[in-house]
């Protein structure tokens, strides 16, 4: 006869809630492990090249992996004057403003389609989404850009891509899932929508709000097509266009072509240490908001 279970006995759990075995866990370590390596070595290998000597990079014969004669030349040179260091201050004033243009419209925009009473709210969210599976395509976009006069603009980098449809639908889900009870006393204390937004849903938002600003900020700060497409002057692209001229050999930076035609500088140093500054800026505040990543995105995505 099959053995009745005990009354106090915990209930049987599915297997993927059993308790892992050793083995187990030494696989999943093993496999974490793995992937950071392949994630960390090729920044490893990116840093050390940009702080190599000549020297170094020529006995390596290109990318070095074990630090000699670590020298900070490449980012003196970069950060002394020049094309690079005016790139790096359009970068990060393009940035900037666009970021906090796109939270502003993303925001009011958000808020407005997430109040169930809002005049036309249910038609202008459908023809938002519409947008993310249509658009007019390139050469209509170039067409209005510069019928606009935005051409050799830094208006340019902004207004064409201001508007993400999906950090809307993201910010809608999370003020949705706001208690309708919490903004209506606050009607009823005489606040207007405004003043709800400021002190209410945003407090309350600051998860969401900072994940979609980190997007924002990763999105302008890593753009280079519309820089590409719609500037003609090189004294306005900002850091990624110059670092993609640096990587393909296009053309060395002004200040930094003499240094590196008498040995002082390697042109391959100078191109790992633009990458290092592209990428110094996400992986700083990347770790700040990323505590807010579970609770922005899938609360958001959830509740939509």
């Amino acid at each position: 006869m099959p053995r009745r279970p005990r009354p106090w006995a915990a209930p049987p759990r599915p297997v993927w809630e059993e308790k892992p075995s050793r083995a187990g866990l030494a696989g999943k370590g093993l496999v974490l492990l793995l992937a950071c390596l392949g994630i960390l070595f090729p920044l490893w290998i990116v840093v050390v090249t940009s702080l190599s000597s000549r020297r170094s990079i020529d006995e390596a014969g290109g990318l070095v992996m074990i630090p000699k004669d670590i020298t900070f030349v490449a980012y003196q040179e970069l950060l002394s004057g020049g094309q690079v260091t005016r790139a790096a201050l359009v970068s990060i004033g393009v940035t900037l403003v666009g970021t906090l243009f796109s939270m502003a419209v993303s925001v009011l925009c958000a808020y407005g389609l997430s109040r169930s009473g809002s005049l036309g709210h249910r038609w202008i969210l459908m023809v938002l989404l519409a947008t993310m599976f249509f658009s007019a395509g390139l050469i209509p976009t170039y067409l209005l850009v510069q019928s606009l006069g935005l051409t050799d603009s830094y208006l340019a980098l902004i207004l064409p891509s201001a508007i993400s449809v999906f950090n809307i639908t993201v910010l809608r889900g999370f003020f949705m899932g706001i208690s309708q009870e919490l903004i209506d006393s606050a009607r009823i204390d005489g606040a207007g929508d405004l003043r709800i937004l400021w002190r209410i849903v945003l407090p309350l938002s600051r998860a969401v709000v900072a994940v979609i600003t980190l997007f924002y900020a990763v999105g302008y700060w890593s753009a280079w097509f519309n820089a590409s497409l719609y500037l003609n002057d090189q004294d306005m692209l900002p850091l990624q266009n110059v670092m993609i001229q640096l990587v393909q050999k296009q053309e060395a930076p002004v200040g930094l072509g003499q240094a590196i035609k008498t040995g002082e500088l390697s042109g391959l140093a100078v191109q790992m240490a633009v990458m290092v500054m592209a990428l110094l800026p996400v992986a700083v505040l990347s770790p700040f908001v990323q505590r807010h990543f579970r609770k922005g995105m899938l609360t958001g995505a959830v509740k939509g």
